[in-house]
């Protein structure tokens, strides 16, 4: 057995540094691990782009959202049958996806578990082709008010975890809509709309269950818009999102799909798997389990 470990050093604000021999250590006890560190933004995904991936068992991510983001598009820069298994370490501040594998972001050494145990599972992932360029996601695309957030929560990291919630009340309260044109598998919508956020996985952020309903294997993509509503109306609805009982407000719309195309007046950025990517137009597709992961 033989793994590629994918280690991000600056994850969690620069915290998951000290755990990078005691992870390579736990992944010793398996297989034989050949570590490649990140340097900065967009490395991961570069250089795996270019690796040879053929005498790997799997390949391993260890660090937040960004990281597993930047390795997801770095296997799928190689045909299907040349991507081995991808394992999960969530060391990082948000961890989404991982909480679908039933991880808390921390939770390493169960990570570590989930690949010890050789057990996988094919999952969905969302192929976005936008007028940034075309790439793959996990867990969630978002345009409007995920977007804004984004850039803010960059700015907030001294909050840690805390960061993300503080950054989408921030930008809530502040009411920016956009008029957008959404088609779901061919039925067009109209709304002036806070947000639109595309799940293939239940969370975002650290904790907010923004698709409750979501299953990462069922060849549909979620979808949620909210509307217009009063900064009191958005006081009222933000705690709701950790529960998944935002649902239930008249202002929320939720729709499954296997392809979406957002259309806006102005460019959006688009926020994929916490991080800035791509903008409007675009047009997401679901990939029918397309990528064995383990869990």
């Amino acid at each position: 057995m033989r793994y590629l470990l994918v280690f991000n050093p600056h994850a969690a604000a620069g915290r998951a540094a000290r755990l990078r021999e005691p992870v390579r250590a736990a992944l010793e006890r398996l297989a034989q691990v050949d570590l490649h560190l990140t340097q900065a933004p967009g490395d991961a995904r570069a250089w795996l782009a270019q690796a040879d991936l053929g005498g790997y068992d799997g390949v391993i991510a260890a660090g937040g959202d960004g990281t597993l983001f930047e390795v997801l598009n770095g296997l799928y820069s190689h045909e299907a049958g040349r991507r081995p298994p991808l394992g999960v370490v969530p060391i990082g501040t948000g961890n989404a996806f991982a909480r679908d594998l039933g991880l808390a972001p921390g939770d390493w050494e169960k990570g570590i578990d989930l690949i010890a145990g050789q057990k996988t599972r094919h999952f969905d992932t969302g192929r976005v082709e936008s007028a940034g360029g075309t790439f793959h996601f996990l867990n969630i695309i978002g345009a409007g008010l995920p977007g804004d957030v984004m850039q803010s929560s960059q700015r907030l990291k001294v909050f840690g975890r805390a960061a993300y919630s503080v950054a989408t009340l921030w930008k809530a309260v502040q009411m920016h809509c956009r008029q957008l044109k959404i088609t779901l598998d061919g039925a067009e919508l109209e709304r002036d709309s806070l947000f639109v956020e595309i799940s293939n996985t239940r969370y975002t952020g650290t904790s907010f269950l923004i698709a409750p309903g979501a299953e990462a294997d069922d060849g549909l993509l979620d979808i949620t818009l909210v509307g217009r509503l009063s900064r009191l109306r958005v006081l009222r609805l933000f705690p709701s999102i950790y529960q998944g009982k935002h649902v239930e407000y008249d202002e929320v719309e939720t729709f499954r799909a296997r392809e979406i195309r957002i259309e806006s007046a102005e460019a959006l950025p688009l926020a994929p798997d916490g991080e800035l990517e791509g903008l409007t137009p675009v047009t997401v597709r679901c990939l029918h389990r397309d990528l064995v992961i383990y869990s």
